[in-house]
């Protein structure tokens, strides 16, 4: 059973770095600081004071450069990549007792794809909101991408099958709204 748990931990941690991507490796690091996870010596680092204070402080300059029409788009064309490479981080720290096959296979898997999923639609909206709105209609999609990362990072700690349902409706909204830009794209 604890495999399970920390799968879904794991994903719905990872997951939340496809919306923003130092929030869910902040209250990582807070909640193994508190004692509320407890991280393998592999992955210890996370837990430190200092860790803590970077990620505290990528965290504010990531949330503020969302902010600013125009940059917020080309933080996507970075963001993408370490979204991924964030994701997979922080599942394998969840799978870490696993053999190395099974660990790297489900943190690239679970970890890796999911939050692409998640920072490549996001984009996709952000830049079409960009299209429309003239960048002014950014500012309200980054609150909601804010609130959700921190909404579902902080019920991963706290109620992890709360945040897989939470992040399950979320794939299936952007999913839809992907889609429909798609489709309005090519008419």
């Amino acid at each position: 059973m604890d495999i399970f748990f920390n799968i879904i931990v794991g994903i719905s941690l990872s997951s939340a770095c496809g919306f923003r991507i130092f929030i869910p490796l902040l209250i990582m690091s807070i909640s193994s600081i508190t004692g509320f996870i407890h991280l393998s010596t592999s992955y210890s680092w996370i837990g430190t004071y200092t860790s803590l204070f970077i990620l505290l402080v990528a965290t504010l300059l990531e949330i503020s450069a969302y902010f600013i029409p125009w940059i917020d788009n080309a933080l996507d064309f970075i963001a993408t990549p370490i979204a991924i490479i964030s994701g997979i981080v922080i599942m394998s720290s969840f799978v870490d007792g696993l053999p190395p096959i099974l660990k790297w296979s489900i943190s690239v898997i679970a970890g890796g794809f999911v939050p692409a999923f998640i920072q490549v639609s996001t984009a996709l909206i952000r830049g079409f909101l960009s299209t429309v709105t003239v960048g002014l209609g950014n500012f309200v999609f980054s609150i909601l991408e804010l609130i959700a990362s921190l909404l579902i990072s902080i019920l991963a700690i706290l109620l992890p099958f709360i945040a897989i349902i939470l992040l399950i409706l979320l794939l299936f909204i952007i999913g839809s709204k992907k889609k429909e830009l798609i489709v309005n794209k090519s008419v």
